[in-house]
């Protein structure tokens, strides 16, 4: 019995340590997919997707009736401003996730009361424009994800103007 001891313990410390390092580091690897798949336009710049299809789906179960449009943010050269203007008469949300795939915001439309908002995302440290509403978080890279719900898959092409409306930049002190 005893022989057996040395090698269950080994087992269940490398075991542990294995759960710990896939716990701590898949969420950082899920959210670089993330970003691959919805940076068409690059960091720090507003893609806007097209439909999901069964072929195409680049977030994890997106629905038919949403167009996604998408902020891949690094801070690592200061803050950047995400610009959304919602599209009358439709639900929108704008959601932020850190790279560790964490929600740190969300508003939706209503909450926006239908108008135009501005949020900056900073670091802690990193200087903001006097007044804007900043989110804070403590990682350099995420995704901004702005949510367009449509009443029907076609009607995308009437409203993709309304909703490239809707952007994301690095903050300079002329903007």
């Amino acid at each position: 019995m005893r022989a057996w001891l040395g090698p269950v313990l080994f087992g269940l410390i490398v075991a542990a340590a294995t759960a710990w390092a896939a716990i701590a580091w898949i969420p950082y690897g899920l959210m670089n997919v993330a970003m691959d798949r919805l940076g068409q336009g690059g960091v720090n710049t507003m893609s806007y997707g097209n439909l999901a299809t069964p072929a195409r789906q680049p977030v994890v179960r997106p629905s038919p009736d949403l167009a996604y449009s998408s902020c891949p943010y690094d801070l690592s050269k200061g803050p950047v401003a995400i610009d959304v203007t919602p599209v009358p008469g439709r639900y929108s949300s704008l959601s932020l996730f850190d790279a560790a795939t964490d929600v740190i915001f969300v508003r939706n439309d209503l909450q926006a009361g239908g108008k135009p908002y501005r949020i900056i995302v900073a670091r802690e440290g990193q200087a903001v424009p006097a007044g804007a509403e900043v989110v804070r978080t403590e990682h350099d890279r995420g995704i901004g994800l702005i949510r367009l719900l449509l009443k029907d898959p076609a009607e995308i092409g009437g409203l993709d103007t309304a909703r490239r409306q809707s952007s994301c930049h690095i903050v300079t002190k002329s903007k």
